[in-house]
C-alpha cells in the first residue's frame, strides 16, 4: 500500500498497515513481511505483529492488494450443491488454507456451462489469485484458455497430458473397475451401472472414466459387450428413478446396480425399495464417493471411497504452488478403496 493511500484510509478511520506498525512498535516493512508470509520472519516478530492485528481488528485492503498483484483470495467453482461428496472436498480445501492468508470465494455453476463461464469471469474480474474447479462442465479447451489468465486446479476432470493447469483426483477408472469386481465377488451375476447423461460433458469427466473401468472389469470377467449394461440418467432424481425402474422391469433385469456417484446410488436405493424389492437380497447397490449419507442406518450403502478431504487438501497445495510460480503441471491421483456396508452384503 502506498503512503498516500495509507494516509487516506487513516483519515477515513480504517485501521491501516501503518496503524499496526505503530501499535506493535515495528516498521511498516516488517508488518508487510508478516502479512506476506515472507521468508526469514522470526517467530517473535510474527507473534508481536499478529497480536496487534488481533487487538486492532486489522483487515488488509483487498483492492490495494489487487493493485499490486495479489488479493489473497481464491475462487472455488462447484458444479452444484446437491452432491453430498462436495462437503468433504470443501473440508479439505479449508484444511489446506488453514494458516495461510487466503480466503475462498465460492460460486455454484448449477451444471450449466453458461453459468460457470459467468462465475469464472466474475471471479477473475475480482482479481482472485487462483481457481479451484470442482466437477465443472467447461470443456478442456475453455479451461486451458482460462488457465492462461489465472492459475487453475481442477477436481473431477482427468487430463493427465494438460500442461497449463493442475488436477487432483482419484483413480476413477480403477474405482469403476473395483465396483464391478466387488459386486461379482459378492456373488452378484448381472451387475449394471447407472451413469450421468453425456449431454454437455466431455470425455475427461469422472463418470466417463468410471464407465470405462466398469466395462473393462466386466469384459475381464467374461461378459460380452452386449451383456454389459450401462444406462444413462440425467442429473435429476426423477430421471434416475425412471432409469432404475426401466432396468428392473426389463426382460433380463440386473441383480445389482452401481451408481456412478453416491447421490445417484442413494436414489437407486429408493427406487428399488419403491418397487417392493429388498436390498441386498433382491438387488445389490453400490455407490461412489463414500460420502456421509452412506453410513446412515437407513442407507447402509457400500461405496468406493476416494479420499475427498485429501483431494481437497492437495488441490490447495497445487494451487498455492502455481501462484508461487511453479509452471510444470502436476496431476495428483489417490487410490480408491471399497467401503463395504449392508447394501451388498448377502447372507451366506
Amino acid at each position: 500500500m502506498s503512503q498516500n493511500s495509507d494516509m487516506t484510509t487513516a483519515r477515513s478511520g480504517r485501521v491501516t498497515i501503518r496503524t499496526v506498525a505503530e501499535h506493535s512498535g515495528v516498521s511498516v516493512a516488517a508488518v508487510s513481511k508478516v502479512l506476506r508470509n515472507a521468508y526469514g520472519v522470526s517467530a517473535a516478530l510474527r507473534a508481536k505483529v499478529e497480536a496487534s492485528i488481533a487487538v486492532l481488528n486489522y483487515r488488509p485492503n483487498a483492492a490495494a492488494r489487487g493493485m499490486r498483484g495479489q488479493t489473497y483470495t481464491i475462487g472455488v467453482l462447484m458444479a452444484d450443491i446437491k452432491n453430498p461428496f462436495f462437503p468433504e472436498l470443501i473440508d479439505g480445501i479449508d484444511d489446506g488454507l488453514e494458516g495461510t492468508q487466503y480466503v475462498p470465494l465460492f460460486g455454484i455453476g448449477r451444471g450449466s456451462t453458461s453459468v460457470e463461464t459467468t462465475i469464472v469471469h466474475a471471479l477473475i474480474d475480482r482479481q482472485v489469485d487462483g481457481l479451484i474447479m470442482i466437477g465443472q462442465r467447461l470443456k478442456s479447451e475453455v479451461v486451458q484458455t482460462i488457465a492462461r489468465e489465472v492459475p487453475i486446479v481442477v477436481i473431477g476432470h482427468h487430463e493427465p497430458e494438460a500442461t497449463t493447469f493442475d488436477s487432483a483426483n482419484n483413480d476413477d477408472e480403477r474405482g469403476g473397475a473395483m465396483a464391478a469386481e466387488y459386486l461379482l465377488a459378492q456373488g452378484f451375476r448381472h451387475p449394471a451401472m447407472v451413469t450421468l447423461g453425456r449431454i454437455d460433458l466431455g470425455g475427461s469427466d469422472v463418470s466417463q472414466r468410471r464407465e470405462v473401468g466398469f466395462t473393462r472389469a466386466m469384459r475381464a470377467a467374461g461378459f460380452a459387450d452386449n451383456m454389459i449394461r450401462i444406462a444413462q440418467a440425467a442429473d435429476s432424481l426423477a430421471d434416475v428413478t425412471a432409469t432404475v425402474s426401466a432396468l428392473l422391469e426389463s426382460p433380463n433385469p440386473p441383480d445389482a446396480i452401481f451408481g456412478w456417484a453416491d447421490y445417484y446410488a442413494l436414489e437407486v436405493l429408493s427406487a428399488v425399495r419403491t418397487l417392493g424389492l429388498r436390498v441386498p437380497e433382491d438387488i445389490g447397490v453400490i455407490g461412489y464417493d463414500n460420502s456421509g449419507p452412506c453410513a446412515f442406518t437407513q442407507n447402509d450403502l457400500t461405496s468406493i471411497d476416494q479420499s475427498g478431504r485429501e483431494i481437497g487438501r492437495q488441490s490447495v497445495r497445487l494451487l498455492l504452488e502455481r501462484i508461487a510460480g511453479r509452471t510444470t503441471a502436476e496431476h495428483f491421483i489417490v487410490a480408491p478403496v471399497v467401503s463395504a456396508r449392508g447394501s451388498t452384503r448377502r447372507q451366506a
